[in-house]
């Protein structure tokens, strides 16, 4: 018997699937092998900046992909190689991480630069019936977190920083109340919306990748802390940088950061559980590693320079991505996982 799924897109997809003659399980099939597979893993890597590894230099210059600012050595790439030590070999199908993406761009096709024209396909398209492992990061743009920092950045609202996508929510309302305003009323409702988005699109993400490739294992990666527990942290700049890692965030509203990172955790931390998938839980392995950690830390400030460099003097900010300690936790945490995975 087929699973059923309140989806509408599903339902039409499993619709066609049976006037066809055929019958795809949309869940992926119990595994049962006792050790890591001995032939290469078919594999897609998917995601948002956070896979991509946005900041990261050098970065792949392909054509109509090269605003998605995917680093060569992002983590994916990192993790292949980790996965190949411990006898693991991946057949990665495709890398289609990219910056920018919400989670609806995995099904439909994503504009890189407003007004550009610059288009990439739908991140699904990569997804082939032999897929055995689809790994990736997304939530964080559909949440709108770009948009919560603008909220509480007056630096981060000016036409300098508009790489970074997205408005405040209410530029109406100064930076400095907004723990304030999300706390009630509309900032509040509009959160709480967002939220609902998320673990919707998230549910119909999973559903869709166990359509296309129903013997594919998903493993969601969410996302580093960005705000340590003593917040007294983020007062002093890093070694060597002119500007507060979380720029001029009012202090108050760093906490309130960090209940939403929390809150995403939890949202894709269910989404995953019940689609019977697995999850790499980074926000709980990396409270010393933020961008308020100094020296350790493995999130670059938010105006603090990246490795991407434009011209012959410009570099952007890494605009609180993970640099290369970052990375490098992302890889391990994501060659764990996926080693337990495959060896169920």
């Amino acid at each position: 018997m087929c699973r059923t799924t309140n989806t509408p897109v599903v339902r039409r997809l499993a619709a066609a699937a049976v006037a066809l003659g055929s019958c795809l399980a949309l869940a992926g099939p119990a595994g049962s092998a006792d050790a890591a597979p001995a032939d290469p893993v078919p594999t897609v890597f998917f995601g948002d900046s956070y896979t991509a590894n946005y900041g990261i230099a050098p970065w792949n210059q392909d054509g109509d992909r090269t605003l998605c600012f995917q680093a060569k050595e992002n983590y994916p790439t990192v993790a292949t190689r980790r996965l190949a030590d411990k006898g693991i070999t991946l057949d990665v199908q495709s890398d289609v991480s990219c910056g920018g993406a919400l989670i609806h761009h995995f099904w439909n096709e994503q504009e890189l630069l407003p007004g550009t024209g610059l288009k990439v396909p739908p991140q699904q398209d990569a997804l082939k019936a032999d897929t055995q492992l689809a790994v990736g990061s997304m939530g964080g743009n559909t949440l709108g977190f770009t948009r919560i920092l603008k909220q509480c950045s007056a630096k981060l609202r000016s036409p300098e920083h508009a790489l970074l996508p997205g408005q405040p929510v209410d530029g109406d309302e100064p930076a400095a109340k907004c723990r304030e305003f999300f706390a009630s009323g509309d900032g509040k409702q509009w959160l709480d919306d967002q939220f609902e988005r998320v673990g919707w699109d998230l549910e119909e993400m999973l559903e869709r990748i166990q359509y296309f490739s129903p013997d594919a294992k998903p493993v969601l990666v969410g996302y580093p802390r960005l705000v340590p527990e003593d917040t007294n942290k983020c007062l002093t700049p890093a070694p060597g940088q002119p500007e507060l890692p979380l720029a001029d965030i009012p202090q108050d509203a760093l906490p309130f950061l960090d209940q939403i990172q929390k809150r995403l955790d939890d949202t894709m931390k269910k989404a995953v559980a019940d689609a019977g998938a697995d999850f790499v839980d980074l926000y709980a392995h990396t409270g010393s590693n933020t961008a308020c950690d100094g020296v350790n830390r493995g999130i670059g400030g938010l105006l603090e320079n990246s490795r991407i460099q434009i011209g012959d003097d410009q570099r952007l900010p890494w605009y609180a991505h993970p640099n290369e300690k970052g990375r490098d936790i992302q890889a391990e945490r994501v060659t764990d996982k996926v080693e337990q995975a495959l060896n169920r």
